[in-house]
């Protein structure tokens, strides 16, 4: 009793710092393995044994496979199909939803997500309507397209490790595929038809005016009696105490974009700056600079701060960003990554000023200077999404050789898998590794590929399902709720426990919220006395219905921004996908999995 006592009260701690947000997920799940381990509940040889889980490992090779295949541009025949001149809004959310459910069956959400939504952004400007229209439903179909395969989504991988503990063998590679394909399928229909109309028109932070930059920008020269002529950038602050950004330097009718802080400034030199009027008024004063134009006389003032060999991006920060609760300066952004910060973009708000004190969040949207050979290799480290087009296409292996090659690898993997040959996690990680081997991505996009703070999560949390169970809790919880089976049929038994686990996955992770409901969902079908399938089934598809709110999963997170959401929007089509879901999800599983 008192190792129950102390799981209940590990989990609802968990629970409410997983929906508090101010420590991240990863670190509260490990902070859960090590009160359990240090309270004795779970022993120091069990401890860490989630990271030696089927589950985790193939998470792991599913990540590394992904990046290959986006490198590669072996799915990018499958995106080009997106351009196409379909004129009517609801079949161009149809086509969006249905290519990026297709591979996110196959690849992770958020990396299926990655593809996508630039496109989903250009087809928006295209079309002349709001973004705000066509992101959330790409998102929801991220997380129903993962329903229909063993890898499609996490949960489905750690529901099927629980069968095993049920004593039946695990769930084959497609057995996912007749409930997830039929609810996908409806999910679709119903948000081209109905759903996207529920969504309110909001004001993108991808439009091209979001950051006003043009506001800030002004031309100043370096006249013959300039007190900077000889210095470097670095005295505007040393030596004048200015924080003055210069993000371009004209000399001799060539541009410097970006220049370091060590460049010697000469006369005649024009730099474009950015400041407002009371900074500008404090430089001219105090350096001798003259003021060519207050403001940039140009159409589109990104124009100046773009070569042939830089790009000015827009970028939307993930969740494992490692820039998240740092400052621009604390994680030395110009000098580690090469990435000058012009702007940023949070929840509509644009800044352009004092970034150097700035604090990045999750769904922040940055406008960054970058050159074009690094494009790909900053989103990687940084950890974000390009909203443009042109960053997911750069910096691609166009060989076709190797795109074929990579799917091929990826096809015998699913084959090898689905033929009972070998078992999922040993024929993915093959993959993953034949892919270094034959030099198709090296070791260290390996490593870069692999999403740290989930796969810490993962590890951290399947023991604590464990312990749930062991220790009797889950036999306490399904106690309680076959309380309802007094007044509650078996079947509608299943719409309960598929409406709890919403609930619970729309508030923490996904992947948190399957480890903790399938224990109960075993002792339930104990105490119902009927077949453990339907109902960890029924766990497997509300865990990746987390439509009601942004913070369910990192897909809804990510496109918050760029469509200029509230969090309350999420609910208005949110809620209707996830009734439906029951609707269609519960009958489904009752047939092709019977009680």
């Amino acid at each position: 009793m008192f190792q129950q006592i102390i799981v209940f009260v590990v989990i609802i701690i968990s629970l409410f710092l997983f929906v508090d947000g101010r420590i991240r997920y990863d670190f509260v799940a490990l902070m859960g393995l090590l009160i359990l381990t240090l309270t004795g509940v779970i022993s120091a040889e069990e401890a860490f044994s989630g990271f030696s889980h089927p589950a985790v490992i193939t998470v792991v090779s599913v990540l590394v496979i992904s990046s290959a295949l986006i490198k590669t541009g072996a799915i990018n025949h499958l995106v080009v199909l997106l351009n196409t001149r379909i004129k009517h809004v609801s079949l161009k959310i149809f086509a969006l939803m249905l290519v990026t459910a297709v591979i996110s069956s196959f690849m992770n959400n958020v990396g299926a997500l990655a593809l996508i939504m630039p496109i989903a952004i250009r087809v928006a400007k295209e079309s002349k309507l709001s973004p705000s229209h066509f992101l959330m439903p790409v998102a929801f179909a991220s997380l129903l397209g993962g329903m229909m395969t063993e890898i499609g989504t996490p949960p489905n991988l750690i529901i099927s490790a629980y069968r095993l503990e049920a004593g039946h063998a695990a769930f084959a590679f497609f057995d996912f595929t007749p409930v997830g394909f039929v609810v996908m399928s409806v999910g679709i229909l119903f948000i081209t038809v109905i759903g996207w109309r529920l969504i309110p028109t909001r004001k993108s932070q991808t439009d091209e005016k979001l950051f006003h930059i043009d506001d800030y920008l002004s031309e100043v020269t370096v006249s013959e009696n300039c007190k900077m002529i000889g210095k470097t950038l670095r005295d505007f602050y040393f030596t004048y105490k200015l924080e003055i950004q210069v993000l371009s330097i004209i000399r001799n009718k060539q541009k410097i974009i970006a220049p370091l802080a060590n460049e010697q400034l000469i006369g005649g030199d024009v730099l474009l700056i950015k400041s407002d009027s009371s900074e500008l008024a404090n430089l001219i004063e105090r350096t001798g600079l003259t003021v060519k134009t207050s403001r940039v006389d140009v159409i589109e003032p990104e124009d100046i701060l773009k070569t042939e060999e830089y790009a000015m991006t827009e970028v939307v920060l993930r969740d494992d960003s490692p820039l998240i609760g740092r400052t621009a300066v604390g994680v030395q952004l110009r000098n580690r990554y090469n990435v000058h910060l012009i702007a940023v973009s949070r929840k509509g708000t644009s800044s352009v000023r004092r970034l150097k004190s700035f604090r990045f969040q999750a769904g922040d949207i940055l406008l960054i200077q970058v050159p074009k050979n690094i494009l790909q290799d900053v989103f990687t480290k940084l950890r974000c999404l390009p909203l443009a087009e042109r960053g997911v296409e750069l910096n691609l292996d166009k060989s076709s050789s190797n795109q074929y090659l990579a799917l091929g690898i990826f096809l015998t993997s699913i084959l090898l898998t689905t033929a009972g040959v070998l078992k999922v996690q040993v024929a993915f990680s093959v993959a993953a590794l034949t892919l270094v081997i034959i030099k198709i991505i090296n070791p260290r996009e390996f490593y870069d590929a692999i999403e740290w703070p989930t796969i810490i999560m993962l590890g951290s949390l399947l023991p604590l399902g464990s312990a749930l169970r062991s220790s009797g809790g889950s036999d306490t919880i399904a106690n309680g709720l076959m309380v309802a089976t007094s007044f509650l049929s078996d079947k509608m038994m299943l719409v309960l426990l598929m409406a709890l686990t919403m609930m619970m996955t729309n508030l923490i992770n996904n992947s948190a919220a399957a480890v903790l409901m399938a224990p109960i969902a075993l002792s339930l079908a104990k105490f119902m006395g009927v077949s453990p399938d339907p109902l960890l089934m029924t766990v497997c598809v509300a865990a990746s219905s987390a439509f009601m709110t942004p913070i369910g999963h990192q897909s809804n997170l990510l496109v918050m921004g760029p469509g200029g959401y509230r969090f309350t929007d999420y609910w208005r089509m949110g809620l209707p996908v996830s009734i439906l879901v029951i609707l269609t999800g519960v009958p489904l599983i009752l047939y092709v999995w019977p009680l």
